[in-house]
């Protein structure tokens, strides 16, 4: 966690560098996509945490991976990176950016617990949804979660609204637990 604080400073920087030329959007679909690279490869991070590994090759790597895929600005930050020695920040620079961005544009994050993946018609009704709760537009992250059954658990912020078939299966034991029904034999 050390490295929290600095890769807010550069991920500010960035968006900052951003609304100038008005690419924050395209930025910050740049960030998703290195957050996705770098999450989807062990190899990859590894080499950008080694010590051993010099920046510059580092930085050959980024170009290599990313080159006519990211925005001049994130090109650079590689540079920048480089120049500090800090290639091994790229990740959480990335994500610091992606939840600033969010801010900057009133966006919030929700959590939308399915037992299946998500259609794009149910993300719709789900985006509907959180509008009507919050007024805001949300970015919907999709965690599938076989052991609601159905269903679906929203989570917006601090609300959190919960129509899971296994929620209500707990709320019908709870009942009947409560209750004095006593069978006739």
């Amino acid at each position: 966690m050390k490295e929290a604080r600095p890769a807010l400073r550069y991920a500010k920087a960035v968006l900052n560098l951003a609304k100038d030329s008005e690419n924050e959007t395209l930025v910050n679909d740049n960030m998703k996509l290195i957050v996705d690279t770098i999450a989807g490869s062990e190899d990859l991070q590894t080499m950008l945490k080694s010590p051993v590994i010099k920046a510059a090759n580092k930085h050959k790597v980024l170009d290599v991976l990313f080159g006519d895929k990211v925005d001049n600005i994130v090109k650079g930050l590689f540079n920048l990176l480089e120049e500090n020695k800090r290639m091994m920040m790229l990740d959480s620079i990335a994500k610091q950016y992606s939840i600033i961005y969010d801010y900057h544009k009133s966006m919030q994050v929700a959590k939308v617990t399915t037992a299946v993946a998500l259609t794009n018609e149910l993300e719709d009704k789900i985006q509907a949804k959180i509008v009507a709760l919050t007024g805001n537009n949300a970015s919907i992250e999709n965690i599938v979660n076989p052991d609601i059954l159905g269903g679906f658990i929203l989570r917006v912020g601090d609300v959190q609204y919960d129509a899971s078939i296994s929620n209500q299966f707990n709320e019908l034991r709870r009942e009947f637990d409560n209750s004095h029904y006593i069978p006739k034999i």
